[in-house]
C-alpha cells in the first residue's frame, strides 16, 4: 500500500520519512494543512510494531491538527511528528538532533513541540539545530510544558458538555472516570476534585496511580475496569482510540470528554455514541488548550498570559456552538465540529 492509497490520507500536503544511521532516528513527519499557517504538531516518540502502524498514527494526528487549529482560531496548519523508538531507552541527544535536522528541512513548513514520550528538555535539544520548535521554558524562566494549559482547556469543555449532557453548572458530586493520569490527565483531575467532583482513576503506571488516587482521596481501579466504572462522565486520558465498539456498548457514562487525541476507534463510533444517549466532545476542540498556549508563544513579548487563558477559556464558547448545532441538527458534535473546522481551513 501506497501513502496515497492509505485509508488515513487526506490529500496531506507533505508526509517526510527520515533517517539517521549514525543516531538510529526512524522518523515521519505528516504535513496536513497549511491553509491557515505553518503546520503546528507535537513530536511523538513511540516503540511502533510496524512502520506501517506510524504511519497511521502519524496520518491521523496531523490531520486532528489541522481541526484543532482551525476551531482553535490560531493562525496555524496542522502537522505532527513521530520517532519510531522507546523513549526509556533509544532516546539520545543524538537522534533528538538528527530530528531536528530533519525538522529544519523543511523551512519552516512544521513546528514541533513536546508529546507523548518527548519532554520540554528534548525541545531544547532540538532548539539547537533548528528555530522551528515550540513549547520552549519562557523568558521569565517559566516552564513552556504545554500540559496544564491544555488540561484547563479540557476542563473548560468538560463544564461545557455537562451543561448541555446532564443539565448541570456545577461539579459537585459529580463523578468521573479519568483514563490516565500523565501530565494532562493528572491536572485534569487536580481541576475536578477541586470542582468538588468524585473520582475514579486508573493508568498503566501503577505507582502514578497509587500516588495521585492517594493524594486526591480517588478511587483507582485496572484499566480495563475503567469502561464500567459507574459514572456520569468518561475522561479518556491516555493514548488514541480508547472508543471502540465494545468499549462504547460498556460506558455507564452520560459524557464523554478528554484530552486524549483520535478517541474514537472509528467515525461510526460517534453516531453509537449518540443512539446510546451519550454526549460526544469532540476531543480537538476539548484538548487545544497546549496548542494555543504554544501559538501565543510566537507572539514573543506579546505574549501575556491572562490574554492565553481567555483565549482557552473560549472552547467552552465554541462547544456550546457545536453541542447546540447539534441538538438543532440531530446529528453528533463530532460531524458538526468536523464540518466547521473544514470549512475554517478551506475544505469545506
Amino acid at each position: 500500500m501506497t501513502v496515497f492509497e492509505h485509508p488515513e490520507f487526506d490529500h496531506h500536503r507533505q508526509v517526510v520519512f527520515g533517517s539517521d544511521e549514525a543516531s538510529g532516528l526512524r522518523a515521519i513527519i505528516a504535513i496536513h494543512d497549511t491553509h491557515r499557517g505553518p503546520a503546528l504538531g507535537g513530536l511523538r516518540i513511540f516503540p511502533y510494531a510496524s512502520d506501517a502502524e506510524a504511519l497511521t498514527d502519524v496520518l491521523r494526528l496531523s490531520r486532528g491538527m489541522s481541526y484543532k487549529s482551525a476551531l482553535a482560531d490560531l493562525p496555524l496548519g496542522g502537522g505532527k511528528a513521530v520517532i519510531i523508538a522507546d523513549p526509556r531507552s533509544d532516546k539520545t541527544p543524538a537522534l533528538l538532533r538528527a530530528m531536528g535536522r530533519l525538522v529544519d528541512s523543511l523551512g519552516g513548513a512544521y513546528i514541533t513541540a513536546e508529546d507523548s514520550g518527548s519532554s520540554e528538555a528534548d525541545m531544547q535539544v532540538i532548539a539547537e539545530v533548528t528555530d522551528h520548535v515550540g513549547g520552549l521554558r519562557h523568558h521569565g524562566g517559566e516552564s513552556g510544558d504545554p500540559s496544564p494549559f491544555t488540561a484547563w482547556g479540557v476542563f473548560c469543555a468538560l463544564k461545557s458538555a455537562v451543561r448541555h449532557g446532564l443539565g448541570r453548572d456545577d461539579l459537585a458530586g459529580l463523578r468521573v472516570a479519568v483514563q490516565g493520569v500523565g501530565h494532562v490527565g493528572a491536572h485534569l483531575a487536580r481541576h475536578l476534585k477541586d470542582a468538588g467532583a468524585e473520582l475514579v482513576l486508573t493508568d498503566v503506571d501503577r505507582q502514578a496511580l497509587a500516588h495521585l488516587a492517594e493524594t486526591l482521596g480517588a478511587e483507582a481501579v485496572a484499566p480495563e475496569a475503567i469502561f464500567d466504572a459507574e459514572v456520569d462522565l468518561f475522561a479518556p486520558c491516555a493514548m488514541g482510540a480508547a472508543l471502540t465498539a465494545d468499549v462504547v456498548e460498556r460506558l455507564r457514562a452520560r459524557v464523554v470528554c478528554g484530552a486524549a487525541n483520535n478517541q474514537l476507534a472509528s467515525p461510526g463510533i460517534a453516531d453509537r455514541l449518540m443512539e446510546r444517549g451519550i454526549l460526544y466532545t469532540p476531543d480537538y476542540v476539548a484538548n487545544a488548550g497546549g496548542v494555543i498556549e504554544i501559538a501565543w508563544q510566537r507572539r514573543g513579548d506579546a505574549y501575556r498570559r491572562e490574554d492565553v487563558m481567555a483565549h482557552i477559556e473560549r472552547i467552552g464558547d465554541t462547544l456550546d456552538e457545536i453541542f447546540a448545532r447539534a441538538n438543532r441538527e440531530q446529528r453528533s458534535p463530532a460531524r458538526v465540529a468536523d464540518d466547521l473546522a473544514r470549512e475554517r481551513f478551506g475544505r469545506g
